[in-house]
């Protein structure tokens, strides 16, 4: 059975050996995830996953790779979920899809966002069972600003997928995924569009033969071959990536993951790290401990100095109160704005480009875009040819 799964992981590109997988095979023979001796409920496919993921997987940046590839193999079987919520989960089940019109939508009252959360605090002290298809209550399918799958122009969105993308806050545990950065390539046009903010000097040792100097000096010296070296030459361009992740760029993540594949190849010093939405106090370099490691993002204005070039990656679609209201992130509550974030980003690297995945055509219809715009001086660019060609020659001059 388990030889087919060895076989499945090894066909997801991961690298497990033979040897692991032996060690995976004396580990499940000797009982280490049976624990009813002890009084547990014995082995199951969620103690089987842990393991085979702690025994095979030498990199948590293959997790996501192992995730899908045992989700594959097991048939989608269901695993481990920390989230946790307060709200019974029956109360969030849709079974109603709602259709209005955009009149009845307009029609619809949005609240101020002191009015949103004081309502939101009342229900949750008022409401007893689960409600659906109405206006006031937590519950699915209705016009109420609180819960899912309704039709509210802006609310709080309880559980559930995001369809609208007008939430003000979501209130849900989400484990987003890291981009993934060997990912192959379809085309080279990023890499050439990236190349033009190579800045190339010399230094280093003298190991590159100067051809022009090496013929100059040989003639000089009546034909006697007298060979001259320079330093080889390096790429100077200094990169800082921050990368919008989960939510509204799930839609993006191929294209995504090439521009991220290109830059790690094209860059000699990039450093990147995964904001949500808008950058606050704090930015993180691994998704799946993006609470418990965090990086101040004052200790990145501190540490990178002026020459690094900041390049903004996300398609800056958000609540505009999550710019512009402290506490407004839809995962915490911040004590700043992001707006005086993205003005101290900017300021400290004048030197500085945002790269949107969205469709250029859409930008005018999202409040949130026309905001962030604003904020970087416009100069946001579409994540295509032309638009890194735009970036990287703003950034070089």
């Amino acid at each position: 059975m388990l030889t087919a799964f060895f076989y499945t992981l090894r066909a997801a590109k991961l690298p497990v050996s033979v040897k692991e997988y032996l060690t995976l095979l004396e580990a499940l023979q000797a009982g280490v995830i049976d624990d009813s001796a002890e009084g547990g409920s014995g082995p199951s496919i969620d103690k089987f996953y842990f393991l085979s993921r702690l025994v095979l997987v030498k990199d948590e940046a293959h997790f996501d790779k192992f995730d899908r590839a045992f989700a594959s193999y097991f048939k989608g079987v269901q695993l481990v979920s920390e989230a946790t919520k307060d709200i019974p989960l029956d109360w969030l089940k849709q079974t109603l899809e709602l259709q209005l019109s955009p009149e009845q939508i307009a029609a619809i009252e949005k609240m101020g966002w002191d009015e949103l959360m004081e309502t939101l605090q009342k229900r949750l002290d008022e409401q007893k069972e689960r409600h659906e298809g109405g206006s006031k209550w937590i519950g699915t399918g209705g016009t109420s600003p609180f819960g899912n799958s309704g039709a509210n122009p802006q609310g709080i969105r309880i559980g559930g997928k995001g369809g609208s993308k007008s939430a003000v806050k979501v209130w849900e545990q989400r484990a987003y995924k890291d981009y993934d950065d060997t990912k192959e390539l379809g085309t080279r046009n990023i890499k050439v569009a990236l190349r033009r903010l190579r800045r190339f000097a010399r230094e280093g040792s003298e190991l590159e033969l100067d051809l022009d100097d090496t013929i100059r000096s040989t003639a000089a010296h009546a034909g006697l071959l007298d060979i001259k070296m320079i330093p080889e030459r390096h790429n100077k361009a200094r990169v800082l990536l921050l990368m919008d992740v989960g939510g509204t760029m799930d839609e993006h993540v191929h294209r995504v993951e090439e521009l991220f594949s290109a830059a790690k190849s094209e860059f000699k010093h990039l450093d990147f790290y995964y904001f949500h939405n808008c950058v606050y106090d704090f930015v993180w370099k691994n998704n799946r401990r993006r609470f418990a490691e965090k990086f101040s993002t004052w200790d990145l204005i501190r540490k990178y100095n002026r020459d690094y070039k900041l390049i903004f990656v996300g398609d800056a679609t958000m609540s505009p109160y999550e710019i512009l209201q402290p506490g407004g992130s839809v995962e915490y509550n911040n004590e700043e704005p992001g707006a005086e974030w993205l003005q101290r980003l900017t300021h400290a690297f004048p030197k500085y480009a945002w790269i949107n995945p969205e469709p250029q055509g859409v930008w005018q219809y999202r409040q949130s875009i026309a905001v962030v715009q604003q904020l970087v001086q416009q100069r946001m660019f579409p994540l295509t040819l032309a638009g890194l060609e735009g970036a990287m020659r703003l950034l070089s001059k």
